[in-house]
């Protein structure tokens, strides 16, 4: 994508097709691509030496970058950006509501876990052939129902850095009531790392404190899992 430069600016038709938002989406579909070519699309235009995108952007990094946080926006708040009028504030404030209401309808069938297969067969498709380590969240309502799971970090073959912090200000959001850590072993091997049982020990302890606790923390490899609650190697059950 052309790089925001005044000095080098030409309006969004002047760009190679496969750069254009609209043409992108439908050559490489919606998940290529970013969060400010997809407001752009909603945008149509931008204002005089600024394209779609740029604008785009110019909004995004007022809100920190965070959909959720534009999410919050008033309408008069959106029209203080130059190029912004009022019908372009009302069209991301609605679809912006559109993805809220999504979200929350989603929420409607929420897969229940009852025990650490189902903890697997939720996750597993996301993470288990990767080739890379990362480390995902599962979030429970008191129902244990999932209400989100989310990534927390991504690494190497065979490690990622973990933020305990960041673990439980992503499930306070959610209004969690429980959690379940899962990560996966590129390698295949189910045995949890010194670093692994560390974590866990980690989340658990903070997980009391809150009163949010840790259910589970679960390795998973291609075809199989290992469960640290299932090895009682969990006592916040």
């Amino acid at each position: 994508m052309p790089k925001s430069n005044p000095l080098e600016y030409r309006p969004i038709n002047a760009w190679a097709e496969d750069d254009r938002p609209r043409e992108k989406l439908l050559l490489k579909g919606r998940e290529a691509l970013s969060d400010a070519e997809l407001l752009a699309i909603l945008l149509g235009s931008g204002t005089k030496g600024v394209s779609a995108v740029d604008l785009a952007r110019q909004i995004l990094e007022a809100a920190e970058n965070n959909l959720h946080e534009l999410g919050r926006q008033s309408i008069h708040h959106l029209k203080q950006f130059k190029g912004m009028g009022e019908a372009k504030a009302i069209t991301i404030a609605a679809a912006l509501e559109l993805g809220r209401r999504r979200q929350v309808a989603d929420l409607r069938e929420r897969p229940r876990i009852t025990c650490s297969r189902d903890a697997y067969a939720y996750i597993a498709p996301l993470i288990a052939d990767l080739n890379h380590e990362e480390f995902w969240l599962l979030m429970l309502n008191r129902r244990n129902e999932v209400i989100r799971h989310e990534r927390i970090s991504s690494g190497g073959t065979h490690a990622t850095v973990v933020d305990a912090k960041m673990v439980f200000q992503k499930a306070l959001m959610a209004q969690a009531s429980s959690i379940i850590a899962v990560h996966n072993h590129p390698s295949g091997s189910l045995k949890p790392s010194p670093a692994d049982v560390e974590l866990t020990e980690r989340l658990e302890t903070a997980g009391k404190a809150l009163q949010l606790p840790l259910l589970d923390h679960i390795i998973v490899a291609q075809r199989a899992y290992y469960s640290f609650a299932d090895e009682g190697n969990l006592s916040a059950r």
